[in-house]
């Protein structure tokens, strides 16, 4: 008998683990999605949770220098606003442990949204989010600084 009782025993805790209630996003849009829900509900729990942890550091950072709490960082630096009816989205692309999706912001652009895969889930990278912002900006004094000196030589 204590065989069996063995045996149910460690069936019923191998369907505990397997039925936990702990969510895993298993691709970008599913957390994309949780994140936009979790800013309409104000649940910076859940919003930290959905971040790399990258992300996390930077956001202490903010917060340590600023004297303010995680939270607050956390409700002022959202990648949408929340008030901001629909998601959507084009362009989701999976490279390995990163992947991007292109969201329209309030203002009807479009923006890339970097996602890394920590832990087998996929979490938002709003560190790589504002180095891409930086990226771009340099990008486009780059290209406004070589038009310049090109307008130079014609003349």
């Amino acid at each position: 008998m204590k065989p069996y009782r063995l045996i149910l025993t460690s069936l019923f805790a191998f369907l505990i683990v397997a039925c936990s209630t702990t969510p895993r996003y298993s691709t970008p849009f599913e957390t994309l999605k949780a994140y936009t829900e979790a800013i309409k509900k104000k649940d910076y729990t859940t919003m930290k949770l959905l971040l790399s942890e990258a992300s996390i550091k930077m956001h202490e950072e903010q917060a340590k220098q600023q004297g303010v709490t995680l939270d607050e960082i956390m409700q002022r630096e959202t990648l949408f606003t929340p008030d901001q009816k629909s998601l959507s989205y084009r362009n989701i692309r999976i490279d390995g442990e990163r992947a991007t999706i292109e969201v329209k912001n309030s203002f009807g652009q479009y923006e890339t949204v970097p996602f890394v895969l920590e832990n087998g889930i996929w979490k938002i990278d709003k560190q790589g989010y504002f180095n891409q912002q930086l990226n771009d900006i340099e990008q486009q004094n780059n290209q406004k600084i070589d038009e310049i000196i090109n307008q130079g030589r014609v003349q």
